[in-house]
C-alpha cells in the first residue's frame, strides 16, 4: 500500500482513523539504512520525507479506497525537522504521525486528489512536520497521459560518471545522483535505474524522491556543508523522463539569519520539471 516491494523499505507499521479527515499512523526507522544514512549522529531528514510520502499512499488506499493499480501524482512535498529529535539511538526510532487531510476532491465516489499534513512525534515529542498534494490517476488515464512521452522514447542513455561522492555528502559513487557538466552550479541528473532504493521497483519516470536527493546533493555541493537540512520543499510540475537529460541548477538564496538556503531547479527539454528550496540550519546548531 506504500508502493514499495521490499519490506526493508517500508517505514510504516500501522494506522487508525481518528476523525472524518484525521488519522494516526505509526512508523519505525532502522538504526542504519543503506541509503538514508545517518549524518552527524542523526537520521537522514529525507527518511522523514519518505515516511510522509508513504503515509499518503497508505491512507489513499486504505481509507479513501483508491484501487491498487491507480497512480498517485505528487505535486509537492514539504518537510521541516528538529535535528535534535532525529538523533540515532541504540534502538530503532518509533514514530507517531498525526495526519490531517484537506481539500479532498471527489467525482461521485471516486477520489480525485487531496492535500495532507503530517506531524511526526517521537516519544511524544514533535520532531518534524510536512505535507503533500496528490492527484489520483486511473490506469487508463495514466496510459493516455504518458503515451505521448513514452511512445518511441528509445533506450535510456548510458549512465554518466558521478561527481566525487565527498562533494555531495556521499561515501559511495552508486548513491551519487549528479554528474558534472564542467560549469559551476550545474549538473546533469545521474539516473541509475538499478539503484536498490531510489528504483526499488520499476517506474517509467524519475521518482520524486530522487529529485529531492538531487536537490540535497546539489545544496551540499553549493554550500560545502554536509549538515542535514532542517527544511526541504519540493514542487513537481511535470514528469522527469528517464531517457532524456535533466539539467540540475543550484543557486544560493539570500539568508534568513544564520540559516543558508539553496534554490534547486530541474529542466528537461527546456521545461521546468521541479524546483526545491533546501535550508540548512546555522553552522554548529
Amino acid at each position: 500500500m506504500v508502493h514499495r516491494h521490499n519490506a526493508a523499505e517500508v517505514m510504516l507499521t500501522g494506522w487508525e482513523r481518528r476523525g472524518e479527515a484525521g488519522f494516526g499512523v505509526t512508523g519505525r526507522w532502522p538504526r542504519h539504512h543503506r541509503f538514508f544514512a545517518e549524518v552527524d549522529g542523526c537520521h537522514d531528514p529525507l527518511i522523514a520525507a519518505e515516511t510522509i510520502r508513504q503515509a499518503g499512499s497508505l491512507l489513499l488506499h486504505a481509507e479513501y479506497e483508491v484501487p491498487f493499480g491507480h497512480q498517485f501524482v505528487m505535486w509537492n512535498l514539504s518537510l521541516s525537522t528538529r535535528p535534535g529529535g532525529l538523533a540515532v539511538r541504540t534502538t530503532p526510532a518509533e514514530l507517531d504521525l498525526d495526519v490531517t487531510c484537506h481539500d479532498v476532491k471527489w467525482r461521485g465516489k471516486t477520489l480525485l486528489g487531496l492535500h495532507y499534513e503530517a506531524v511526526l512525534r517521537r516519544d511524544g515529542e514533535v520532531v518534524g512536520h510536512g505535507g503533500a498534494a496528490v492527484t489520483c490517476v486511473s490506469p487508463g488515464a495514466y496510459r493516455r497521459l504518458r503515451a505521448p512521452r513514452l511512445d518511441g522514447a528509445g533506450p535510456q542513455p548510458p549512465l554518466a560518471a558521478p561527481v566525487a561522492p565527498y562533494e555531495v555528502g556521499r561515501t559511495s559513487p552508486a548513491d551519487v545522483v549528479l554528474s558534472p557538466t564542467g560549469e559551476s552550479g550545474r549538473w546533469l541528473l545521474r539516473v541509475d535505474t538499478r539503484h536498490p532504493v531510489l528504483f526499488e521497483h520499476p517506474v517509467d519516470h524519475v521518482p520524486g524522491m530522487m529529485l529531492l536527493e538531487a536537490a540535497r546533493q546539489s545544496t551540499i555541493a553549493t554550500l560545502g556543508r554536509t549538515t542535514p537540512p532542517s527544511d526541504v520543499v519540493g514542487e513537481f510540475s511535470r514528469y522527469a523522463e528517464l531517457h532524456k537529460p535533466c539539467l540540475i541548477e543550484a543557486r544560493r538564496l539570500p539568508g534568513r539569519g544564520a540559516e543558508e538556503s539553496v534554490l534547486v531547479t530541474g529542466e528537461q527539454d527546456g521545461e521546468n520539471v521541479f524546483r526545491s528550496v533546501v535550508t540548512l540550519p546555522p553552522a554548529g546548531a
